[in-house]
């Protein structure tokens, strides 16, 4: 298991969506109670659900994490990962630091990979080219990306942290530290 967090407009469903066809990986379905956007059909699976219904499948223990994020609830729902993870193959969450920090509890072995904007100017310049956002709500994001570098840092979830300068080179990192985290010791390594 993998998992990816970072702050809005850092770049991590870009990536993701590579990591899910280049590792190979399945995408965790999310199930959110914010609406659905042009981009949605890009890769990720999403499951949109009232907040009445969202709280029933919380009560009924159907996620493996889950967090309320800017006002909207999202949680990655248990039973497709439990399937594909019996079946032997490798999945990918995008979630963000709470649910990294829910999944590296009941998970400890799974892969956290913490995505990072270069430096503050970047992340508002990318917010604002996504033409979503008034200027608002950048700033509370840009003042959330703070507190999630630092939950992140302090998690102890996250064994890998990479800066997004260059898409490509993220995502070949990305892919490199996976590789080698997946890879058994070598015992003549250490001789």
């Amino acid at each position: 298991m993998v998992f990816v967090s970072g702050p809005s407009g850092v770049g991590k469903s870009t990536i993701c969506r590579r990591l899910a066809c280049d590792l190979p990986a399945e995408f965790a379905v999310s199930a959110t109670t914010r609406a659905g956007k042009p981009q949605d059909a890009l890769g990720k699976k999403y499951l949109f659900i009232s907040e009445a219904e969202f709280k029933q499948r919380l009560e009924n223990n159907e996620f493996l994490e889950y967090a309320n994020v800017f006002g909207h609830w999202y949680g990655t729902l248990k039973q497709p990962v439990v399937e594909s993870l019996a079946a032997g193959k490798m999945v990918l969450l995008e979630i963000d630091v709470q649910g990294g920090s829910q999944i590296h509890r009941m998970f400890p072995e799974a892969v956290g990979i913490f995505i990072m904007p270069p430096a503050e100017k970047d992340l508002i310049a990318r917010l604002q080219s996504r033409g979503r956002d008034d200027a608002a709500a950048i700033q509370r994001r840009v003042a959330e990306a703070a507190a999630e570098v630092k939950a992140a840092c302090e998690s102890g979830a996250y064994r890998f942290m990479v800066v997004n300068q260059v898409l490509v080179e993220a995502i070949e990192d990305i892919k490199r530290f996976v590789a080698a985290v997946r890879q058994p010791p070598n015992p003549l390594r250490q001789l």
